[in-house]
């Protein structure tokens, strides 16, 4: 028996991807609203509240809508939206980061998807923090750099323009004010005590993200090797790794566009560590589907283990 799926936005650029990804399968019924009706509360209703998964690719506000919309049904609801990720009652879907985290997953009907920026953040700073390493209260600077795929259909327009402004043409600067979206999340997902300082920078290429987070030692609690850091919290909390030797640490994030993978690299130095993700901007729907993975098991063999999410922590010393 199929599994019906509906997508809450599925005309958009997340929506979109997410069919291309389901349309090969036989397994899954995906429910189509009638192009007229996309916004029309009661069609929704009905929508979200006859299907088995609803996912939500929505802004923040339609979001929390459709989960009022979906109240007294059994629909188990995966929402791409930052609307739920910081919600207690929501299951963060990060199912790498714990054991406990991909129970919750396995368990809950509501699993937010990380943030794109978060989810790199994440993954380097959750496990200093539950290892002991990084204190709670350590003053975190992370320092992004990302392609414009996931800037809205608007800026992809003005990037990929034969008229594109100059400026357009240099990395732009953004989110000066400390108030991106995805810094409630980084900051109680990771267990941090205060909102880190985030500087993310937008280039002129479709896809692939570096997220980086320098560490001074003198901050730490004591003296940890660069053993010590990758060999406990990157192999013991996030799936296992494996190790490369670099000599020369230059990295275009460029080179992870379009795959499905992402790598995790440290660096040591005498007086700072230097920890980076970098991954694709479609690491956000390998987050759909491990999520979904794990969400629902009787259903998805999308991918068949947390591995296909490939991991490569980098040593220089």
């Amino acid at each position: 028996m199929s599994v019906k799926v509906y997508i809450d936005g599925q005309e958009g650029t997340t929506g979109l991807k997410i069919l291309e990804r389901f349309k090969d399968r036989n397994d899954i019924e995906i429910m189509k609203i009638d192009e007229d009706k996309r916004k029309d509360n009661d069609e929704r209703k009905k929508f979200i509240c006859s299907s088995d998964f609803t996912f939500l690719c929505l802004p923040d506000a339609a979001a929390r809508e459709a989960v009022e919309l979906a109240k007294g049904s059994n629909v188990r609801i995966i929402d791409a939206s930052t609307a739920h990720r910081t919600n207690p009652d929501w299951a963060y879907g990060f199912p790498e980061l714990s054991k406990q985290h991909r129970e919750k997953i396995a368990a809950s009907s509501r699993v937010a998807v990380p943030g794109c920026y978060a989810s790199g953040f994440i993954s380097l700073v959750y496990p200093l923090v539950k290892a002991g390493i990084m204190p709670s209260d350590y003053p975190v600077v992370a320092h992004a750099v990302s392609g414009y795929s996931g800037a809205g259909k608007k800026a992809i327009a003005v990037y990929e323009s034969d008229e594109k402004p100059e400026e357009f043409y240099s990395p732009r600067q953004y989110a000066l004010p400390q108030e991106h979206k995805h810094l409630p999340e980084m900051m109680k997902i990771s267990g941090l005590d205060y909102k880190p300082v985030f500087n993310p920078l937008i280039c002129d290429y479709f896809s692939g993200m570096v997220v980086t987070v320098p560490v001074l030692t003198r901050l730490l609690p004591k003296k940890y090797t660069l053993a010590d850091i990758h060999g406990f919290p990157f192999r013991q909390i996030i799936v296992p790794t494996n190790s490369l030797q670099m000599r020369q640490p230059v990295f275009g994030q460029i080179r992870m566009s379009c795959r499905d993978s992402l790598e995790h690299i440290l660096f040591s130095f005498t007086e700072y560590l230097h920890i980076l993700r970098i991954f694709t901007c479609h690491h956000l729907f390998i987050k759909f589907m491990v999520a979904i993975y794990h969400f629902f098991f009787s259903m998805v063999d999308v991918w068949h283990d947390c591995s296909q999410v490939r991991k490569v922590a980098v040593l220089w010393v």
